[in-house]
């Protein structure tokens, strides 16, 4: 697409101008087709500065989550490489599914500006409003027994994590199974579904949900004083677009290594960055509420909580509550 080459090169030439003559060549249209996607991209939001003799230089960006917007920083060879973008969608996580079912390709991208019915975990609720979070879904095709499928929440969440590190410099940890939390409240929710046989899985949807630009009066009150956001821990905005394609070529690395070495070394990742593990804590079932110390994760991504009578739990779905040592 030639939005998407057009910002590439202004990201290859920050703040400099880029005379037409050298866009053109390089995108190989005339200048008059340069003209009219940099009058695209203002439109857009993008604040860009015309000078005769020199060219065009950027000087904003808009916080946009189109296509092209994130494909500018994208490093992977499957992942991002098909995106469907919704101003407004139901959820993406429905979106996925149905693409999944018609055949779309591993590494296909659902984003959606603002999800109206976003779901979490157990049934929950979502909150993204328009243009401050991320609400992504991957669809991914991996030659897996269904039961290995909850390794992938766990390398989510060590993507995100890295990401966010590696991207913004921001520092979070991830709460068993799926949340990734700083200074203790809920910034990012993974949501793993699966269509599969009996015996193999024909595709897997991850979804994820990144609270980004949200102010405090953003969140609803049930959750202003458990949720946060990048720019309530920076200080400052952030730009989605950059969010999205950090996570997607972290998780391609990761999931690239899952496939070729297994669980392992993501598994050692995972309990590196978990505050979940080597701590007591309270695991809430459907049953009843377990109260012990947390040893580690299984192979498969089950939680290991040994109780005061030294009994060890296989927690496989909880609500976990961290809890000072008795």
């Amino acid at each position: 697409m030639l939005k998407e080459k057009l910002l590439k090169v202004f990201a290859d030439h920050p703040g400099e101008f880029v005379s037409g003559e050298k866009i053109s060549q390089q995108l190989g249209c005339s200048r008059t087709a340069i003209w009219k996607h940099i009058d695209e991209l203002r439109k857009s939001g993008y604040t860009l500065e015309s000078a005769p003799r020199k060219g065009y230089r950027l000087v904003s960006k808009a916080d946009g989550i189109h296509s092209h917007e994130v494909r500018v920083g994208l490093k992977t060879s499957r992942l991002g490489m098909e995106i469907t973008y919704f101003d407004a969608t139901e959820s993406t996580q429905i979106v996925a599914h149905k693409l999944a079912q018609e055949g779309a390709k591993e590494g296909h991208v659902v984003i959606a500006n603002e999800q109206t019915s976003g779901k979490g975990r157990l049934g929950r609720k979502w909150h993204s409003r328009s243009g401050t979070s991320v609400s992504m879904s991957l669809i991914l095709r991996p030659e897996l027994p269904p039961q290995k499928t909850p390794q992938l929440t766990l390398l989510t969440a060590v993507a995100v994590v890295r990401a966010l590190k590696k991207k913004l410099g921001v520092n979070s940890e991830i709460k068993w199974p799926n949340d990734i939390l700083i200074n203790g409240k809920k910034l990012v929710g993974i949501l793993t579904e699966m269509q599969a046989d009996p015996d193999m899985v024909q595709s897997v949807i991850i979804g994820i949900g990144l609270n980004v630009n949200q102010k405090e009066e953003d969140f609803d009150p049930e959750v202003r004083d458990i949720a946060t956001s990048l720019a309530l821990e920076k200080g400052e905005m952030v730009e989605r677009a950059n969010v999205i394609s950090a996570i997607l070529n972290e998780f391609e690395q990761l999931y690239d290594l899952y496939l070729t070495d297994g669980f392992r070394p993501i598994k050692s990742l995972w309990e590196a960055h978990s505050i979940s593990v080597g701590t007591y804590l309270y695991a809430r079932t459907m049953r009843e509420v377990i109260y012990g110390f947390a040893k580690g994760i299984t192979d498969d991504g089950v939680l290991l909580l040994e109780d005061e009578e030294g009994k060890i739990h296989h927690i496989y779905s909880a609500d976990i509550e961290i809890a000072s040592q008795t």
